[in-house]
């Protein structure tokens, strides 16, 4: 399969996707043309339907048994036999629990995935690579879980300082590998990101340090994403809505994608927590980013949603001579005015619902009340907007939840005055040691530490 970026580079292979992450012109990678998958089916485990996705986009690196292998062991210490069980809290109302792997949130499902592509190919090229993650929270912990003690990989997390819960810092900075470095950003994730973004485009440092990404402007992050909204709708047997908390919108792209490949669904529910850039878009089709709010739910206190960038790219018809000019339009006047055929392409796939921290203590407290679970502040977000958006919608309606309510226990008493229980696999980053370095929200700043360090 060729891959394409959203900017005009290429065309590539998949194991180049895989390897650069970002585009050489800052854009992201997306395939040429949407592969179609045959139905899925109730009897389909979750590791099937995983191996039949990443063989229709990779299959130039891996045979469909070679896949097969690789997932069955990415999944193989999920907590869960179903990997992404569904969870009915009432009839037509279902959570799609993706925490059961070994950080307790859906980033999991991508990064056991891509770390073991990443392995294998460096490991068959010789090569060696510096990672680079940008978090606002449970990436860079499945990223450390997945990346810690691979020799061909080093790994530097950049998280915002005070902007995630002290389970989310501790997953990372408990990690005593020698391969993994942490750093706290003076500042927001959008910061975090930026400082990414650019360190990718100082080529001297790219080819120097050998830099790749893991967070979902990495396209392979978004094809092991696809599978689990493939098969919620074939365990359900129908076509569903889905409702995700949506940050950077890798998620609800991978819902998207698993559209253009064919999947039956209902709307697609944007659910936004105060950083509602996604949701004031739809609304009014300007994208103009403000200063990210801390939230309850801080892996969605974002302003620039990275992989929106791929969905205008899709409904601009593939164009990069379209988008080119757009991505232009928000870097030099701060805001985005999106093409009206485009917005009206996105509306009818996209709902969008704006829920507040006050709205989402209520929605976990109510969850427990009514369906006795407890749920974290992600997952709430969802299930509110699901409520806002999609009572006249026939059909299932799923609710991804995203994350172990016990990564959140502050949020989680505030709400029920329960303290959530502890998984067992999240209960050693709360005695180990911490490792991390705090710098300023500068590109200089994060330059001169990599040079230092991974020189």
């Amino acid at each position: 399969m060729i891959y394409l970026s959203t900017r005009g580079a290429g065309p590539v292979s998949f194991e180049e996707v895989l390897l650069q992450g970002l585009g050489p012109d800052g854009g992201l990678y997306v395939p040429r043309a949407w592969p179609v998958l045959a139905d899925a089916t109730p009897s389909q485990s979750y590791q099937d339907i995983a191996t039949d996705v990443a063989t229709a986009f990779g299959g130039e690196i891996n045979s469909r048994d070679d896949w097969a292998a690789l997932i069955r062991d990415a999944y193989a210490d999920f907590a869960h036999p179903d990997i992404a069980p569904l969870r009915e809290l009432e009839p037509g109302l279902f959570l799609l629990e993706l925490f059961h792997g070994p950080t307790c949130a859906f980033k999991d499902f991508a990064m056991q995935v891509l770390a073991r592509a990443f392995d294998q190919v460096l490991r068959r090229r010789k090569m060696r690579r510096t990672i680079l993650v940008a978090t606002s929270g449970d990436t860079g912990a499945a990223a450390v879980e997945a990346l810690k003690g691979l020799q061909n990989l080093s790994l530097v997390v950049l998280h915002p300082k005070g902007r995630i819960s002290d389970v989310q810092r501790r997953q990372m900075t408990t990690c005593d590998a020698d391969n993994v470095r942490n750093v706290a950003i003076d500042g927001s994730f959008d910061d975090c990101q930026r400082i990414v973004k650019r360190l990718f485009g100082d080529e001297d440092l790219r080819e120097g340090l050998g830099l790749g990404a893991v967070n979902s402007i990495n396209w392979v992050r978004i094809v092991a994403q696809i599978p689990y909204f493939i098969y919620a709708a074939a365990q359900l047997g129908e076509a569903a809505a889905f409702s995700v908390p949506t940050g950077n919108f890798g998620d609800i792209f991978a819902a998207y994608a698993a559209r253009r490949m064919g999947l039956a669904t209902g709307p697609l529910v944007i659910a936004t927590n105060a950083n509602d850039i996604l949701h004031r878009t739809l609304q009014s089709g300007i994208y103009k980013p403000q200063s990210a709010q801390a939230t309850h739910s801080p892996a969605m206190d974002i302003q620039i949603a990275s992989n929106f960038e791929r969905l205008l790219f899709d409904v601009l018809g593939g164009d990069a001579d379209r988008l080119t000019p757009l991505m232009a339009q928000l870097q030099n006047d701060g805001e985005m005015h999106i093409p009206g055929d485009a917005l009206d392409a996105i509306r009818e796939v996209f709902l969008s619902a704006r829920v507040s921290d006050a709205a989402t203590r209520l929605e976990i407290k109510d969850a427990h009340d009514r369906y006795g679970v407890l749920i974290d502040p992600h997952t709430a977000v969802g299930l509110r907007a699901a409520r806002q958006t999609l009572g006249d919608i026939s059909g299932p309606k799923v609710v991804l939840a995203t994350a172990h309510a016990a990564k959140f226990p502050d949020t989680i008493v505030a709400a029920t005055g329960l303290e959530p229980p502890i998984p067992a696999r999240l209960e050693a980053a709360m005695t180990g040691a911490e490792r991390f370095v705090t710098l300023a929200a500068t590109f200089e700043a994060v330059k001169g530490f990599l040079k230092a360090e991974m020189s």
